[in-house]
């Protein structure tokens, strides 16, 4: 039907009047250049683009973590528990392996500070898997593995008493809750090795070996329970099972390493130590250990000139690092450098500009860092620096160089931090006898 006076919308045909066509296809091309405009600055994404990367599953995070952890990448490995835990806050079982690596990590560290921070971040994270899941038998294995870590580190002070103890209570605990926690049972029977309960701990790592024999931890506390007893041909023997199951683990290198030169095979400890320098050099981790080991090796081969070049090989890693200024100190002073021992000690106990760092270090000033050092305070793991910077600055006292002057202060100090410490008291009173010797 036509109303009068109106015209037809549509013709008789279908087809649409001229005038509503063209304001039709007016709209559409408004319409089409609002969506170039806005793809073109970005409001509107462009169609047929592939989909973005899909988000990444706590699962991946910590398939990868445990496959750096196996490649000795103990730093990388660190991050990606930590990615895996920002997709899954919630997992205690995460948050136990990411202490669990933490605490491995300490091995690579050298300085007390660099350790006590990171045997904070650990505590941090098994304490939040302990909140997170109050019944979880590996958090509470964990938390035993961390005490007894940090209750032998030489950080604890007068506390390695009571926190090996607590160590053995969380490791009660866990092996409460789950009595086939392997883990739980490796971690009680290092826990007992510390406590001296040999008899218990082998009972408890030959159960650990019978529940699960592919794990790491158990072979390297086997290891270290054959080592306790100088048992080195097993201790080796167990380490190396270790390594086939982590094989770029440069501490495990390390202990292997350590037991060769016990049992006076120094051409096999030196080719462990090359091989964890080796690692840490491809993973791009600059770890002063493995150097300052070779060189401690070579002291005992007589070899002084090597031990040298390997121990400042060793500070030239690291060259902002007191204590291993003091490492090198140590070393000079077992190769019978006394006169240089005396700088290197300087500079890990009192400090030194950038310029003495740098004579001890023997660098290029045009090419090398040049960094002023700090000194080291007196703790329990700095203490046989200060004896023995105390009786070397004693021993090289003339009347031009005046060197018990500052010997004895350094003696002062070490005597009343060790004044209960028979062998160290011992060593002590030799080194002031012979200041007092010269009126001092």
């Amino acid at each position: 039907m036509i109303i009068p006076g109106k015209k037809p919308l549509f013709h008789k045909d279908g087809s649409q009047n001229a005038p509503f066509r063209i304001v039709a296809l007016i709209l559409t091309i408004l319409i089409l250049l609002f969506i170039l405009r806005s793809i073109n600055t970005g409001t509107i994404p462009p169609f047929f683009l592939p989909t973005s990367t899909p988000t990444r599953t706590f699962g991946s995070y910590a398939a990868e973590g445990e496959t750096q952890f196996t490649a000795g990448d103990l730093g990388k490995a660190i991050e990606a528990y930590q990615q895996a835990l920002r997709v899954d806050s919630k997992n205690a079982d995460l948050w136990a392996e990411l202490a669990r690596i933490q605490i491995y990590s300490t091995k690579l560290l050298t300085t007390d500070a660099a350790r006590q921070t990171r045997f904070d971040e650990a505590k941090k994270s098994i304490d939040t898997a302990n909140t997170t899941s109050p019944d979880s038998s590996i958090a509470y294995a964990v938390k035993s593995f961390y005490l007894d870590w940090y209750a032998t580190s030489g950080l604890a002070g007068d506390q390695n008493q009571a926190l090996l103890n607590q160590a053995e209570q969380a490791a009660v605990k866990a092996l409460q809750l789950d009595s086939q926690n392997t883990l739980a049972l490796a971690f009680y029977a290092e826990v007992l090795i510390d406590q001296q309960k040999i008899t218990q701990a082998d009972q408890n790592i030959k159960q650990a070996l019978a529940t699960d024999p592919s794990l790491m931890d158990v072979h390297r506390i086997n290891g270290f329970l054959m080592e306790s007893v100088a048992n080195y041909p097993q201790a080796i023997a167990e380490y190396e099972q270790a390594l086939q199951i982590s094989p770029n683990l440069t501490f495990l290198y390390m202990s292997i390493g350590v037991n060769y030169r016990k049992i006076l095979q120094y051409e096999l400890a030196l080719e462990n130590f090359a091989k964890a320098a080796k690692i840490n050099e491809a993973l791009g981790v600059k770890d002063s250990g493995p150097y300052f080991s070779i060189a401690n090796t070579y002291i005992q081969m007589g070899q002084f000139f090597s031990a040298g070049l390997n121990a400042r090989k060793g500070l030239n890693y690291k060259p902002d690092d007191a204590d291993a200024y003091g490492q090198l100190g140590m070393i000079y002073f077992k190769s019978r450098n006394y006169e240089g021992a005396i700088p290197a000690f300087k500079c890990a106990l009192s400090g030194c500009t950038a310029q003495e760092s740098c004579d001890v270090r023997q660098c290029d000033p045009t090419t090398d860092a040049m960094p002023a050092i700090q000194g080291l305070p007196l703790t329990t793991s700095t203490g046989d620096y200060y004896i023995t910077y105390g009786s070397d600055l004693a021993a090289m006292h003339t009347r031009s160089n005046n060197t018990c002057q500052e010997g004895m202060r350094i003696l002062e100090l070490a005597r009343k931090a060790f004044s209960a410490d028979e062998i160290a008291m011992k060593n002590i009173i030799e080194s002031e006898n012979i200041c007092i010797s010269y009126g001092f």
